[in-house]
């Protein structure tokens, strides 16, 4: 019985460490996109259309860097 109380704690021990680990990849994805939204808002674009230029930048930045993800994954 030693053994089995063992392997699930190794077992509860490494989830809790995995659980811990993908919040902080979240927190840091997170923090990295606000960084870049903040920065359009500090820019202050004079119209709807420098505006919509640098949404679409963000936006292009973010699919390139989910592209890049999907190819990871997959090797």
């Amino acid at each position: 019985m030693a053994q089995i109380s063992s392997s699930e704690l190794f077992i509860k021990e490494y989830q809790d460490r995995f659980e811990k680990k993908i919040k902080e990849n979240e927190i840091a994805l997170l923090e990295h996109w606000k960084a870049q939204l903040d920065r359009i808002i500090a820019m202050r674009p004079d119209s709807v259309a420098s505006l919509q230029l640098q949404i679409t930048k963000t936006s292009e930045m973010m699919a390139n860097r989910i592209k890049m993800l999907k190819k990871e994954s997959q090797i």
